[in-house]
C-alpha cells in the first residue's frame, strides 16, 4: 500500500507535537543504542526525527547543530522536483508529462541526426530512462563539476541528452532533473523555489526558503559550505538534481505530506494521482525520483540524497525518519539504522 487514510487530531503546520507518555520509553528503547550507532559508524550524520502515528517520537541532533540549522539534503532535492511537476501539470501550467521536452526550449536546435533526442518526454527525465553522452556507474562518472563551470547550464545538458544508450534504460542522472527546473519556470515564470514557498512550503509551515542569488560558482558555493536557501545555475534557474537548504522538522513535513497522500488540513495540495504514479515503480526501484524498497518489509519509498540525506515514508507504520548528513563520498547506508535500531522498537 503507497498510503492510508489516516484519521489526523492535529497537523504539524505550526510545530511538532511529541507522544505523551511514550518519551521515556523510547528513550530506553531507541535513544541510546540508536545514538551510540550513530556515534560510532555514522559520524556525519547531523540530525534524525523519527515521526510516528503524526507525533515526534524522536528528535537528536549531533556536531553542534540545532533544530533550527538547515542542511544542503543534496538529491532529496529531486524528490521536491518531482512534486512541483505534478503540481505544475495540476494547475495547467503543463499539459502533461508526455510533452517533449524540447518543446520547452524552442531557441535550442536539433541535427537532422538527433532523432532520439526529440522523442524525450519529461516522464523520461522523472524516471531516469534517458541516456547522456558521458557515461555513469562503473564505468564513470557524471561530470557536474564541468556543467557548475558552463556559462549555460540548460544548452550542456541538452547537447549531451539522447546519446551513448537507449531511450527507457534507467540511468541516474542529476543534470536531467535541471531540466525539469527550467521547464517548471519556463510555464509558471517561477523559479522552481519560488513555486516551491507559494504552494507546496508555505501550506504545511515549512520555512520560506531563499531563492538565493549566486555571485560565484565556485565549488564550495554550488555544492558545499557556502551553499545557503536554493542555489540557482547562471540564469537563475534552481538547481534540479541538487541544491536546496532544508530543517530537518521541514524535512519531516515533507515526507508527512506524502504520507498522507498529498492532503493537509482538508486541502489536496498534491494531486493523489500524481503520488500514485510518482510511487509506482518504473525501473531499478524507482519510481518519478522517488526511491522504493519491496525487497523486504515494510514497503519504504524514500527521497535520498549523497550522505545519507534521506527522508523515509513507511505507510504500514505511519511513519517518517528525516536524516541530514554531511555530504561525503564514503559513508555508511542510513538503511540500516531503519532496520536494526528503529523499526525493531515500532513493532508492537
Amino acid at each position: 500500500m503507497i498510503f492510508n487514510s489516516f484519521n489526523r487530531i492535529y497537523w504539524p503546520t505550526s510545530e511538532w507535537k511529541t507522544i505523551e507518555n511514550k518519551e521515556k520509553e523510547y528513550n530506553t528503547k531507541i535513544f541510546q543504542p540508536l545514538e551510540h550507532e550513530i556515534k560510532s559508524k555514522y559520524k556525519n550524520l547531523n540530525g534524525i526525527m523519527i515521526v510516528k502515528n503524526g507525533y515526534m517520537a524522536y528528535e537528536r541532533y549531533f556536531s553542534n547543530f540545532t533544530a533550527e540549522d538547515s542542511h544542503h539534503v543534496a538529491s532529496v532535492t529531486k524528490s521536491i522536483i518531482s512534486v512541483l511537476i505534478g503540481i505544475a501539470i495540476a494547475q495547467g501550467h503543463i499539459e502533461s508529462k508526455e510533452q517533449k521536452v524540447l518543446d520547452f526550449f524552442p531557441e535550442y536546435k536539433t541535427s537532422t541526426t538527433d532523432f532520439m533526442k526529440r522523442k524525450i518526454t519529461i516522464k523520461h527525465l522523472l524516471t531516469m530512462s534517458v541516456p547522456y553522452a558521458w557515461k555513469t556507474g562503473a564505468r564513470g562518472f557524471e561530470p557536474l563539476d564541468r556543467l557548475r563551470r558552463q556559462k549555460n547550464w540548460i544548452k550542456y545538458i541538452l547537447d549531451n541528452m539522447g546519446k551513448n544508450g537507449q531511450l527507457g534504460d534507467f540511468n541516474y542522472s542529476t543534470a536531467g532533473v535541471h531540466l525539469l527546473s527550467a521547464i517548471i519556470t519556463r510555464t509558471t515564470n517561477k523559479t522552481a523555489c519560488e513555486f516551491a514557498n507559494q504552494y507546496l512550503f508555505a501550506p504545511i509551515g515549512m520555512q520560506t526558503i531563499p531563492d538565493r542569488e549566486m555571485k560565484s560558482f565556485k565549488l564550495d558555493d554550488v555544492f558545499g559550505k557556502n551553499l545557503k536557501g536554493w542555489a540557482k545555475d547562471p540564469d537563475g534557474n534552481s538547481t534540479g538534481g541538487w541544491g536546496i537548504t532544508l530543517t530537518i522538522r521541514d524535512m519531516a513535513r515533507f515526507g508527512f505530506l506524502y504520507l498522507n497522500g498529498g492532503k493537509w488540513e482538508e486541502k489536496q495540495l498534491i494531486p493523489q494521482k500524481w503520488i500514485e504514479e510518482s510511487l509506482s515503480e518504473n525501473t531499478k526501484d524507482y519510481g518519478y525520483l522517488w526511491w522504493m524498497r519491496k525487497d523486504k518489509e515494510p514497503y519504504i519509498y524514500a527521497a535520498l540524497g549523497s550522505g545519507g540525506n534521506a527522508i523515509y515514508i513507511i505507510p504500514e507504520k505511519d511513519m517518517v525518519i528525516a536524516i541530514a548528513s554531511q555530504i561525503k563520498v564514503k559513508s555508511n547506508d542510513p538503511w540500516e539504522l531503519i532496520d536494526d535500531f528503529i523499526l525493531p522498537v515500532f513493532e508492537s
